[in-house]
This record gives structure tokens, C-alpha cells and sequence, in this order.
């Protein structure tokens, strides 16, 4: 099986703190896993928080695959022009925003030819990677960006989804102000939204017949149109579509019972409407213990459901367990997805 890359993101926030803690507790997990980033980011933050790990830095993709010695691998495609420091912890720099980017870019960039199954990504800054060109509001685009072919047809050609073992959400915008959001909204996009979901729970999560619900944008899902047209106008018609299709997928419901205990186990995915109408639920429910998926990617995409948490960074309060949740899920569906 190809390796699974993993990117730290902020170098100095708990990234890798995660990563360190994670791999000294459960060393078999990373048996095909490849870190993208410069060696001297983790052995700085293992000293300072005292756990010894062995740690090998490798020139190229080709070379960390093919070693036999034990420990965590490191792959450092930077040039030398692009800075790696100094790193001090809890402050972002400018200086290795480049290099955090360019590390996530060779990383898709090598998921894209063929040489990794999938991605790993650790938070990133989003502030500080603007000062160096960074023009995506996150990770999810920055992939969609890279991955994208220039004849594609569909006008949503990826999907956020978090997952959790209780809760699966999908999102039809993302990073977006909420007085955006019913503008972004349209048929067409929606109708690709539900394809791709419907086609990665089958591909990479090897569910057979999805069973999908769609939220409503607007209170008790715009209650026939008195709170707004948008389920009428733009949000059963592409249910309709998608039935027609062959997917299962119910009519907008009200998004405020959807993710009752007894509602969403009926659903193997609910796709919502906008950002916090997804992650409010999935985070009250699965906090810690959720997956950020990036679905209609050439490859697998998996992150931690948190930020870079500059305070806490070389702390002993740093959790480790969304990262481990995320390398989890990446080597499930890297199984799935070979059988498939």
C-alpha cells in the first residue's frame, strides 16, 4: 500500500506536540506513515517536552519509503531558500509561513501523482500564511485548488465533511459569512454535493446504499415558505435530482431535530447548509473526537477537528487524540479503498 503523508500545519502551535505524543503512545500507527515537514520542527519540541523519540530525516519521498530503520520518518522537501526558523513557541512568524505551504503543497502534490494513498494535516494558521501569498480561507480549499481539473464540469468539485463513530456532517458552503451563505446556494452545486457524498460513502467508507438527510437553511426548513423559499426554490429540487439518480436522500428537514439521538442514526450522513450548522452539533456531540474529511479529492484527506492552540503549544494540556482519530480514519479508508 502506498504511505499516508502527514503535514504538522503551524509549527508553532500544538502540531507537534500532537504528532510526538501520538506517535511515543502508539508507534505501530505510523508503520505506513510519512511526515512532510523539516526534522528540526519535532526535535525542537521533543526536547522541550521531554519525550525522546527516533526521529530520521529523509531528502526524498523515494528514501523515507524504502528505509528500514525504525522511527517516525521525515521527508523535508523544502529548498534551501525557503526558511524552516526559528520556531518559538506560541508565535507565529511570517518566516515559516512559506515553508508550512510548501510543505502542504509537495505533500498533495505527491498524493496527486500517485505516490501516497492520502493526507494527513495538522491546523494551520490562516492569519500568518496570508502574509506569505496563502489566498485560500483554509485547507479544504487550498486542496480543492491544487486538485482541480480546468475542464471540470460540476460547480462543487469537493466537500467538507467531520466525522465521528455517531455522527457523520457534510457541508453544502464553507468558510463563509452567514449573510453569504443563501447566495452561494444553488441547485446545481447542491445536487453535485450530494453526488460526491453519496459517492465516497460508497468508495472510501465502503457503505453500500447511503442513507443521506438534507437540512434546511432557514427555521423548520423555511415551514413552506414563510421563513424563505430556499428549500422550495433551490433545496428539494435537488433532492429530487438526486433521488432520480438512485441516491437516498430525504427532503430538507428542520436542521434543529435533525441531530437528535434519535434522528441522526437513521442517516449515515446529514449535509447542511453552512459552516456552524454542521460543526456545532458534530463538535457538542464528538468534540476531540471528530475527522475533518475533504470528500471529491483525487485522495484521501483527513485532519484534526482543532486550531493551532498557540497558547497551549509545548504544554502537557495537549490532547493528541483528534490527530490520532484522523490517522485512524486515513488508514481505514486507505483499506477501504483498495478493496473497493
Amino acid at each position: 500500500m502506498k504511505p499516508l503523508l502527514l503535514t504538522i500545519g503551524e509549527p508553532a502551535g500544538i502540531g507537534p506536540d500532537c504528532l510526538i505524543r501520538a506517535y511515543k503512545h502508539h508507534p505501530e500507527s505510523f508503520d505506513n506513515i510519512i511526515v512532510v515537514a523539516p526534522l528540526a520542527w519535532l526535535q525542537q519540541r521533543a526536547k522541550h517536552i521531554g519525550l525522546h523519540t527516533d526521529m530520521f530525516e529523509f531528502p526524498t519521498l523515494v528514501a523515507a519509503r524504502q528505509t528500514k530503520v525504525p522511527g517516525l520518518r521525515c521527508w523535508n522537501p523544502l529548498p534551501t531558500e525557503i526558511s524552516t526558523g526559528p520556531v518559538i513557541m506560541g508565535k507565529t512568524s511570517a518566516t515559516t509561513a512559506a515553508a508550512v505551504i510548501s510543505c502542504i503543497q509537495t505533500a498533495a502534490e505527491s498524493c496527486l501523482s500517485d505516490q501516497a494513498a492520502g493526507l494527513i494535516t495538522g491546523p494551520i494558521e490562516k492569519a500568518v500564511l496570508r502574509c506569505a501569498g496563502f489566498k485560500f480561507p483554509g485547507h479544504t480549499e487550498f486542496l480543492a485548488h491544487l486538485s482541480r481539473k480546468p475542464d471540470a464540469e460540476s460547480e462543487a468539485d469537493f466537500v467538507m465533511m467531520l466525522a465521528s463513530a455517531s455522527l457523520r456532517v457534510a457541508l453544502l458552503t464553507t468558510h463563509l459569512a452567514i449573510r453569504d451563505v443563501p447566495a452561494a446556494l444553488s441547485t446545481q452545486a447542491s445536487i453535485d454535493c450530494i453526488r460526491i457524498v453519496h459517492h465516497d460513502l460508497q468508495q472510501r467508507f465502503g457503505i453500500r446504499q447511503p442513507r443521506l438527510a438534507l437540512c434546511g437553511l432557514n427555521p423548520h426548513a423555511g415551514e413552506q415558505g414563510h421563513f424563505g423559499r430556499e428549500e422550495i426554490d433551490i433545496l428539494a429540487p435537488a433532492a429530487a435530482a438526486a433521488r432520480l439518480q438512485g441516491i437516498n436522500i430525504t427532503d430538507p428537514i428542520p436542521a434543529d431535530t435533525a441531530f437528535s439521538a434519535n434522528n441522526r442514526h437513521h442517516f449515515d450522513a446529514i449535509i447542511c447548509c453552512y459552516h456552524d450548522q454542521a460543526l456545532i452539533p458534530i463538535k457538542a456531540i464528538s468534540f476531540g473526537e471528530s475527522v475533518n474529511i475533504t470528500l471529491g479529492l483525487p485522495f484521501i484527506r483527513t485532519s484534526v477537528d482543532h486550531g493551532t492552540a498557540l497558547d497551549l503549544a509545548g504544554s502537557e494540556d495537549v490532547s493528541y487524540s483528534s490527530l490520532m482519530e484522523a490517522i485512524q480514519m486515513a488508514i481505514q479508508m486507505a483499506q477501504k479503498s483498495a478493496v473497493v
